[in-house]
């Protein structure tokens, strides 16, 4: 007897989704008849649940996306480098902003000063890649990783809406540079991916990012200022233990890479944190002035086989540093408004050197660096862009103190790992190459969000006109 509308519709909705599941799993079985390989039939099953995790997961996805690529896990761990992890992220970050963006429409859209800078200086560097003097490596470089920041970048600030966001991604960074630490201290334990004999490198003999001490000791830096924030902050005892597990870790690392701007940058999340609570200014100075010489010293800076005690006056890494901004200066008065273009300056570096020792160095200055690839008028936003987001995040932390009583514990962690993180970057960018990294976008994305975060109230409390 056929059953009538109304009957129909009377059938329990748990009855159709087993019914449904019966059905996905007959349609795998008869395909896993037909091809004997099982992997396909294992893909089949996996696709639909990750199609849900993307959709009802963008914030995680996100998140997944940007520690893949900054801190360059499937680099360290090579075991997860063929499942190509990062590339499906991004893909799945890409479909599921489409979807809350134009079609679930979930995706709650703001804007800022500091977004509108951050814009102005993308689309300058786009421009740039017009006027490269090498179009092909500022295409590349710009289609493959700065595009994806700028991307990332506003995808982060808008999907960051509620206190536990901002812990979660503050976890996730600390964790990920705790994961990177270990591996960098078992290579040193090891005397494995050295450089100049003492120099600890993750994945250099593939060719990692992480292959560079330098590079190594800017992707240790960002996390630095979230573990210690959350080292220092009161709440839960398991956070709070691997946080200060993950700061002693990621010290010791930064450590090992004997890199100077890595040390200064430790030096600078320490006395920022440092200064909001010790009172007596004066002892915090003196102890800062104490401590800086023994990191060094812990540091073996000094056994370097450039730039160590070895060699008298000026030594060859710092040599070789003033040279390379000479040349980065010289790029940028031949073209003001361009520059040179997007990691054009390795390339440029035999026609702009005053010192030519038979191969090209990098420019090992953010600042540099910006001036060299986007020319006076790139870097004149970007400094500006700079200086708006650490105002803006010193005011995220002034307003986080003035209602301390109800602040949420860990975004008022995260305000402070960000305000310490942002100012530590700065410092270290004298000797560290960051200016088309990921942190300090990164960190643009979370001031503008608590920012947004913080705000909301006030503008809900303003009366209707």
């Amino acid at each position: 007897m056929n059953l009538s509308l109304k009957q129909h519709a009377s059938i329990p909705r748990s009855y159709l989704a087993v019914v449904s599941a019966l059905l996905a799993v007959a349609l795998i079985s008869l395909v896993w008849l037909k091809v004997p390989n099982i992997l396909i039939p294992m893909a089949l099953g996996v696709i639909p649940l990750c199609v849900v995790v993307v959709f009802k997961l963008p914030f995680w996805v996100v998140l997944g996306f940007v520690c893949f690529s900054f801190f360059r896990i499937h680099e360290a761990f090579p075991a997860l480098y063929v499942l190509r992890i990062p590339q499906l992220l991004a893909l799945g970050s890409l479909a599921c902003l489409a979807w809350h963006l134009f079609i679930s429409r979930k995706l709650q859209i703001f804007w800022s000063r500091e977004l509108s800078w951050l814009m102005a200086f993308f689309i300058l560097c786009a421009i740039g890649v017009v006027f490269a003097s090498s179009r092909p490596v500022a295409m590349a470089y710009f289609n493959g990783v700065f595009s994806k920041i700028g991307l990332m970048t506003v995808a982060i600030a808008w999907l960051m809406r509620k206190p536990e966001d901002f812990s979660k991604a503050a976890i996730a960074f600390f964790i990920c540079g705790l994961m990177i630490a270990i591996v960098a201290l078992q290579n040193a334990a090891a005397g494995r991916e050295m450089v100049e004999g003492t120099r600890v490198t993750i994945g250099r003999s593939m060719g990692s990012v992480l292959g560079d001490p330098n590079d190594l000791a800017l992707t240790l830096l960002f996390p630095l200022g979230f573990a210690l924030a959350f080292s220092l902050q009161r709440g839960s005892w398991f956070i709070r233990l691997l946080a200060v597990c993950s700061t002693i870790a990621i010290i010791a690392a930064m450590l090992a890479t004997q890199s100077r701007g890595g040390l200064l940058g430790i030096a600078t999340i320490s006395a920022v944190l440092a200064w909001r609570r010790v009172e007596n200014k004066a002892l915090l100075i003196s102890i800062g002035a104490l401590a800086l010489p023994i990191l060094f010293v812990l540091a073996g800076v000094s056994e370097r086989s450039s730039g160590g005690a070895g060699e008298s006056g000026i030594d060859e890494s710092s040599m070789g540093r003033i040279y390379a901004w000479q040349a980065a200066f010289k790029m940028a008065l031949y073209n003001p408004l361009t520059g040179v273009g997007l990691d054009n300056f390795y390339a440029n570096y035999y026609f702009f050197s005053s010192h030519w020792d038979g191969k090209n160095h990098a420019v090992h200055s953010t600042w540099f660096g910006v001036l060299a690839e986007t020319g006076f008028l790139g870097f004149t936003v970007f400094c500006i862009l700079v200086f708006k987001v650490c105002r803006l995040a010193h005011g995220n932390l002034h307003l986080l103190a003035k209602q301390q009583a109800n602040a949420n514990l860990g975004l008022l962690a995260c305000a402070e790992g960000v305000f310490a993180g942002l100012l530590g970057t700065i410092v270290s960018g004298t000797f560290l190459t960051q200016g088309f990294t990921w942190p300090v976008y990164i960190f643009t994305a979370l001031v503008v969000a608590i920012a947004q975060l913080l705000r909301q109230p006030l503008q809900n409390a303003k009366p209707a006109i």
